[in-house]
């Protein structure tokens, strides 16, 4: 069958055997292995038509299953649009010449001389629903590699965001606080504090703006054990001596956890700056954690106002805000960098309404072996000054 074998013979047109190649990339399948396949079809199809012509009155049956045999293999690799039909119309013409000979001379009936057309028709048909998925998954195909070119151009964007934000940010926050020894007018000191608070801010929003970028990029992060009890113990004191609230830590002893501490940290430093974002002073913040038989807990809860029912499906979108009933708005990135950072280790975290009547977050992690016994201390790098926590939104 030379239509067969169309792919391996017709080299001397470079455009057009690109054009097979990609209907075999398209279709998942190299070039390479399948003319064995094609050449043992072609053998397979002759078989059958000796059959044909040997077994008079008998035709049906191998014609049969030769189409059963073309419509398996054509399933695995979709062939060009001309080698389909050539292959069509000599599947057409030789097992109909054999059964018009036979019919010729009574050994079948006029009935089975309606299988000749209706054969190739329905191979045709499965052939047309076979390119038509081809088509799809390539337009498919093509669409991811937009939106995957898209997501990489907003993750290069936040990191050089943030890179071209911290620099000037810096240089400007260390000219301010030398006018803090020179300035004597109250309202020049207020303006001050104003000033140092929005370069605070911005500081923050920079420093968010490269952790999500740094795990959109897929970089793994560090499985080593932290003692969780002590983690959130350590970070929730810090916060209580710069924040006036009401607040309690109530941690059940967890033992090592698998996961990187700086992190963990980061998700933790959010959750309860959005707490103190959304209370009032003398408010209630409550930490807690404890472990089950598959996962760790982390929550985080507040008597403030809460989250309306229907704001809870967009708490960790990027740039989505609360308004807080009190103090400045948010970046909108602190939930959001939380969940990616939970995300990074196989876990996630919840939202939902508190026992004490404001937000409850809970931070969740898969229980992982941890692979030493000495736990991994606080990053000591990651902490930041308690005021600009305070300053910083979430």
């Amino acid at each position: 069958m030379s239509a067969i074998s169309f792919r391996a013979r017709n080299r001397r047109s470079a455009p057009h055997a690109e054009r097979i190649e990609r209907w075999a990339t398209a279709a998942g399948r190299g070039p390479g292995p399948y003319h064995l396949i094609d050449v043992l079809l072609g053998i397979f199809i002759v078989a059958m038509l000796t059959l044909m012509e040997v077994w008079r009155g008998q035709e049906v049956a191998p014609y049969m299953v030769m189409f059963v045999a073309l419509t398996l293999v054509y399933g695995f690799r979709v062939w060009p649009l001309r080698a389909t039909l050539i292959v069509a119309l000599a599947m057409t013409i030789a097992p109909g010449w054999i059964m018009y000979r036979h019919h010729l001379h009574g050994y079948i009936h006029d009935a089975e001389l309606a299988e000749v057309p209706l054969m190739p028709l329905m191979f045709l048909v499965m052939a047309w629903h076979a390119r038509r998925r081809v088509a799809a998954v390539r337009e498919i195909e093509k669409m991811a590699d937009q939106r995957r070119a898209v997501v990489d151009r907003e993750r290069e964007f936040f990191r050089d965001a943030s890179h071209a934000i911290r620099t000037p940010v810096t240089i400007a926050r260390g000219h301010l606080e030398l006018l803090e020894d020179v300035l004597i007018d109250p309202m020049n000191e207020e303006d001050l504090e104003i000033a140092l608070r929005q370069l605070d801010r911005m500081s923050a929003l920079s420093n968010r703006l490269l952790a999500l970028a740094r795990l959109d990029s897929g970089e793994p992060v560090r499985g080593v054990p932290v003692d969780l009890a002590a983690l959130v113990d350590e970070v929730g004191r810090n916060w209580a001596s710069s924040a006036d609230r009401d607040w309690a830590i109530d941690c059940d002893p967890t033992g090592l956890v698998s996961a990187d501490p700086e992190w963990l940290e980061l998700a933790l430093d959010a959750l309860i700056e959005n707490a103190v974002h959304f209370t009032d002073s003398g408010e209630q913040i409550l930490l807690s954690c404890w472990s089950l038989e598959d996962r760790f807990v982390i929550a985080v809860a507040d008597s403030g106002a809460g989250i309306a029912a229907e704001d809870l499906s967009y708490v960790f979108q990027r740039f989505w805000h609360r308004r807080p009933v009190t103090g400045p708005m948010g970046s909108g990135l602190g939930l959001p960098m939380a969940q990616a950072a939970a995300n990074a280790h196989d876990g996630h975290i919840t939202a939902g309404r508190s026992t004490i009547g404001g937000a409850l977050f809970e931070l969740i992690l898969p229980r992982k072996p941890a692979t030493t016994s000495a736990p991994v201390p606080l990053p000591a790098h990651s902490r930041r000054d308690a005021d600009s926590r305070v300053t910083s939104s979430s």
